[in-house]
């Protein structure tokens, strides 16, 4: 019977404990490893005594750390919410692109990477809906990867689009180099679109909702849920109302958008108030940051401007979150 070294047991406490006691069962039981010790533990147990009970299953089991993360893999990809994820677009397809499947995938990722760094701990997992979740656990010539800080990385085959979580400077060109040798690309950039809800900013990036476009002659939207109103009232704004929800959908998409939390600003532009000439007259470019934040941003955004509170025509710059699939933009004069 093998047992468990003391960095193994931390990084397993630290994941089951990082797991809601409400989610733990659901998450074991879609781990093959622990099938059949399933019935044998108490789910009703307060979280303390379940964590204990758990890990002496796993000390019992000689539970290795290439087990470990297959259990957090099964969490993370249930559970892809968490941490600040950012989009990334491979470009200059070479010609056999599109014909990249799994198995080529994952035999050139892994050997690209470990051929860059040889002290890396990977992992591979298709999802469901057809992503390919990677997980890499860095080291260097003198330290083991590092299991408790790794990086996620997200890609759907036959698309140029990869989401990434907890990636450093230092390892981001060595993942990078990776993924466009694995998928016959010649170049990737950065989106500059990310946010801590995976599923809001791949539905962005890659167009996964209902969107409208601007038209020369507005129409009538059909109302989903009619509200009734004074008809006197409802006569007098009919017009105005139609063209802002019209112009809402057109800038910001109709039906359930993608729950973005974040916009950021960056300007780098002449100041141009006429009531400070001490500004006015610097010739270097005035600097500052504009965010918007929501628990639902392009929601907020739509309603703001379909209600009147906004002003029409919504400012170019705020349509282009979804037009550009970005959530950064610097502003020059240029």
């Amino acid at each position: 019977m093998l047992s468990m070294d003391d960095s193994t047991k931390f990084i397993l406490k630290r994941l089951i404990r990082r797991i809601p006691l409400q989610m733990l069962q659901k998450t074991l039981s879609k781990w093959t490893y622990l099938r059949e010790d399933l019935d044998s533990l108490d789910f009703k147990q307060s979280k303390y005594i379940f964590t204990e009970c758990l890990l002496s299953l796993f000390e019992e089991k000689g539970t290795t750390v290439k087990r470990i993360t297959e259990l957090e893999m099964i969490y993370v990809i249930e559970n892809p919410n968490q941490g600040m994820w950012h989009g990334f677009q491979l470009s200059d397809a070479e010609e056999d692109a599109p014909t990249v499947d799994l198995i080529q995938f994952k035999e050139q990722f892994k050997a690209h990477l470990i051929e860059l760094n040889s002290h890396v701990s990977i992992k591979i997992k298709k999802h469901t809906d057809e992503a390919i979740w990677i997980r890499i656990a860095w080291g260097s010539n003198f330290t083991n990867p590092n299991h408790l800080k790794p990086t996620y990385a997200v890609h759907h085959l036959q698309t140029p689009y990869v989401f990434v979580n907890g990636l450093s400077l230092k390892h981001k060109p060595l993942l990078f180099q990776a993924l466009v040798l694995a998928t016959r690309y010649g170049s990737m950039k950065d989106a500059h679109l990310s946010g801590r809800k995976l599923t809001a900013i791949r539905d962005l990036l890659m167009r996964q909702y209902q969107q409208m476009f601007p038209t020369k002659h507005p129409r009538p939207l059909q109302e989903k849920n009619p509200v009734p109103t004074n008809p006197k009232i409802e006569k007098e704004q009919a017009v105005n109302t139609e063209n802002r929800m019209q112009v809402a959908c057109e800038a910001f998409g109709d039906g359930k958008l993608p729950e973005l939390q974040k916009a950021v600003y960056q300007l780098e532009t002449k100041f141009r108030d006429d009531s400070n000439k001490t500004l006015k007259s610097r010739e270097e470019p005035f600097r500052g940051v504009v965010e918007f934040s929501s628990t639902n941003l392009l929601e907020s955004l739509r309603h703001a401007v379909s209600s009147g509170i906004a002003a029409t025509p919504v400012s170019a710059l705020l349509p282009a979150i979804t037009q550009k699939r970005r959530n950064r933009f610097i502003i020059t004069d240029k």
